[in-house]
């Protein structure tokens, strides 16, 4: 049996999303590209890219990852790309994306045989936190200025804007895909195709996807352009676990259990954004707090409710441990580091990658 920590990706919970994402491409003639900045796990690219266009990058190393491991389309954008980097992401990539006028100045002759693409900052968002709002005062991602744009349409066949975060509420994404079409419509008619990011949540349980389809085919068909979404969470929520083991426990007016993983290693976005991890069915008669084991004080799961006490040797399975977790795993402490395993839709379950003492000692020097 695999040694705990590591993460499960089960196929059969990522077939779901997979076949709204076949169903809104369908009804909308949208294309879907992985954005690989929250899920990189190339063992299960073989279902996923069955069901999506292709993938979209945050770095030069995604742009190679994607142009390697997924059949389709390859997106390659970055916030700032160096130019020692450019010739092999030209190599690798469909479309390069710049984020600024001045990358595409300083880039642009040398991609230009690519289709090229600027990022434009909308100034609206449904970020509700600041550390993650591209919309923030003093945004560095992406042109805000619509004259300044239009001076560079000729250089450039499409747009990119991503300012949606965790919206599940369509009415909130039209009203500010509205306001887009008021700010930039002018410039998106000049367009071949727009991408409007990720982090809308349209695989969640009641989100109206046809109203979504036909949102997006109303916007298409009226600028004349090919839409591209680019879903992460949305691709791969509720799909992967993160399975764990109780080392110790304590009480110290809560009752505590110390499991062989960290938030900080493992699920940092928990300890970024203060939030609880999932547990289900979290229900019972004993309330336990479940901690990691790094050296950090708050490095805490959360809160729990189980039908029985906790105890070392007892197996903990965290929820929808998918999204920017395996992406930002780290060495932190020298705690071991979870490997990867895949459930295979006849529910077979095979270890796609472990990690060990070398791995750890090779990141270092």
């Amino acid at each position: 049996m695999l040694r705990t920590p590591f993460y499960l990706i089960d196929k059969q919970a990522l077939l779901p999303n997979l076949e709204k994402i076949a169903r809104l491409r369908e009804l909308s003639g949208c294309r879907c590209l992985l954005a690989l900045k929250c899920f990189a796990s190339w063992s299960v690219f073989d279902l996923m890219s069955k069901y999506m266009d292709g993938t979209t990058s945050s770095s030069p190393f995604e742009v190679k990852l994607g142009r390697k491991h997924f059949p389709g389309e390859v997106h390659a954008y970055s916030v700032a790309w160096d130019e020692a980097d450019i010739p092999e992401v030209l190599a690798s990539s469909d479309k390069i994306i710049f984020n600024t006028i001045g990358q595409l100045e300083r880039f642009g002759a040398a991609a230009r045989d690519h289709v090229r693409g600027l990022r434009v900052n909308p100034g609206v968002s449904s970020s509700s936190f600041d550390i993650a709002d591209p919309a923030r005062p003093f945004s560095r991602l992406g042109e805000h200025d619509p004259e300044r744009i239009e001076a560079v349409c000729d250089r450039i066949s499409g747009f990119m804007f991503h300012n949606n975060c965790e919206n599940a509420d369509l009415d909130r994404f039209d009203a500010m895909l509205g306001q887009i079409e008021a700010r930039f419509g002018h410039l998106i008619s000049r367009m071949e195709w727009i991408s409007l990011g990720g982090g809308i949540h349209f695989t969640g349980k009641g989100y109206p996807l046809e109203k979504l389809a036909q949102r997006l085919k109303r916007f298409s068909e009226t600028h004349g352009v090919q839409i591209y979404l680019e879903p992460g969470e949305a691709a791969i929520t509720n799909s992967t676990t993160l399975e764990l083991t109780v080392l110790d426990t304590l009480d110290n007016g809560k009752k505590l259990a110390i499991v062989d993983s960290s938030i900080e290693a493992h699920m940092l976005d928990l300890l970024i954004y203060r939030e609880s991890a999932k547990i289900a069915p979290n229900t019972g008669d004993h309330k336990w707090m479940v901690c990691g084991n790094s050296c950090l004080a708050g490095d805490i799961f959360g809160e729990f409710r189980f039908e029985q006490p906790l105890k070392p040797g007892d197996r903990v399975s965290i929820r929808d441990a998918g999204g920017y977790t395996m992406v930002k795993k780290n060495w932190f402490n020298g705690v071991r580091m979870p490997a990867i395993a895949v459930r295979e839709l006849d529910g077979t379950v095979r270890t796609a990658r472990e990690f060990s003492y070398s791995d750890f000692e090779a990141a270092l020097s």
